[in-house]
């Protein structure tokens, strides 16, 4: 058993997992958008056709899903962060850097008694990632 990440991003699915993609090298496993839903007698009548009913990538080993949810325009992630462990202190201070585009910093990345490196940032879809280099 695992646990998986599901994250709704309310509209910005798309942006989203563009936006993983280029920072933190996600690859998209699978997306399927509710205009291609075999079972139409269940899509909430506020869903455009284009959003993303749902969609699957991988950062790492780890499968991560999301969809738009209901389409608010309004993410709300709070009471927990996603953890990046990469392998580098280069690597680290690239993807904090990108990831912090349009994005707020928590905790500037920075040697620490238990890491070569580690931070912590909200990106600009209100996800917080921590980065962690162990020492």
């Amino acid at each position: 058993m695992q646990v998986q990440p599901y994250l709704f991003f309310n509209g910005r699915a798309d942006e989203a997992l563009a936006f993983y993609k280029k920072t933190i090298g996600a690859q998209e496993q699978m997306l399927m958008r509710f205009k291609d839903n075999p079972d139409k007698s269940n899509a909430p009548p506020s869903v455009k056709p284009e959003s993303v009913m749902h969609m699957a990538f991988k950062v790492g080993d780890t499968l991560c899903m999301g969809s738009d949810g209901m389409n608010s325009g309004k993410t709300d992630f709070k009471g927990f962060a996603l953890s990046l462990d990469p392998r580098s202190e280069e690597e680290a201070k690239k993807m904090f850097g990108a990831l912090s585009e349009g994005g707020k910093v928590e905790m500037p990345l920075g040697k620490t008694f238990f890491a070569k490196a580690f931070g912590m940032v909200t990106d600009k879809f209100g996800v917080t990632w921590m980065i962690n280099v162990e020492s």
